[in-house]
């Protein structure tokens, strides 16, 4: 009885996975088909509710928006990118975008489901970037937003884990060996779509740059700066991004790519 009610459970959350294509491929080509299983208006949804108890969070520290210059050059960097966004998905400059400051250490940036963009102070300092680096950092952000990885990867995770059960009732396995066919899973898997998420997200942001008329080469320098940063990070198969090496050569080869956009972007600048 245990066994059907989760074959019929399973059979449920196949039959609403959905393959899709949330972006067009745009110069870099980014065009892998995906599947999801969460609607992407609740997902967003409940991503908006979160970034926005995050911001209240941090207003109370007095901690949100308080560098009011470093603000005022984060959205003027977030407001030129922005409308580069169609190029991928034309109802995302529509999008209810929001663009905050938080000060703090962490060197950290993000952008939420639906448009929602925080950096934190730490990166921007520490890292002494320039304009050019923290647009690479945004639409690297930007990027994974566009493209949904969020619900993708909750998508993923509840098929991965949906499946893990049932092979486990249907073979008798006990909680070790379930354990086990989990890290399997894990490596396998969750991190190898991770990372290529993280790829596709590095692609996409030097193009969203370039068109925005920030050098796209900055995301190299970027790189090399965060490599400085972290010399304990783990080997590429046990995390969820790639490693420096492997994310320095790729963003060298898809900024060459899109130069000539950039190239375009600039002339049309006007002069002064």
């Amino acid at each position: 009885m245990t066994t059907r009610f989760f074959s019929l459970f399973a059979l449920l959350i196949l039959t609403a996975c959905a393959q899709v294509s949330t972006t067009s491929p745009g110069v870099v080509g980014v065009n892998r088909p995906q599947y999801m299983t969460f609607s992407s208006n609740k997902f967003n949804q409940q991503m908006s509710a979160s970034y926005s108890d995050m911001m209240r969070g941090a207003a109370k520290k007095n901690s949100l928006n308080q560098n009011a210059a470093m603000v005022a050059r984060v959205r003027a960097i977030a407001h030129r990118l922005i409308p580069h966004t169609a190029v991928f998905r034309p109802d995302a400059p529509g999008w209810p975008w929001e663009v905050n400051v938080i000060t703090s250490d962490e060197l950290n940036a993000f952008c939420a489901a639906g448009g929602k963009i925080a950096f934190y102070s730490g990166i921007i300092e520490k890292l002494q970037l320039s304009d050019d680096e923290i647009a690479a950092i945004m639409g690297h952000e930007i990027s994974h937003a566009l493209r949904e990885h969020g619900r993708e990867r909750a998508s993923q995770q509840l098929g991965t884990q949906l499946g893990l059960t049932l092979v486990g009732i249907a073979a008798g396995a006990n909680q070790g060996q379930m354990n086990l066919a989990g890290d399997m899973s894990k490596y396998l898997y969750l991190l190898p779509n991770s990372r290529e998420h993280e790829t596709e997200a590095d692609r996409m942001g030097v193009e969203l740059a370039a068109r925005a008329g920030y050098d796209p080469r900055a995301a190299i320098s970027v790189w090399h700066k965060m490599q400085g940063t972290n010399s304990k990070q783990p080997p590429q198969f046990m995390s969820t991004h790639p490693s420096h090496e492997t994310r320095i050569a790729d963003l060298e080869s898809y900024s060459a790519k899109v130069m000539f956009l950039y190239d375009s972007a600039r002339s049309q600048k006007p002069a002064g």
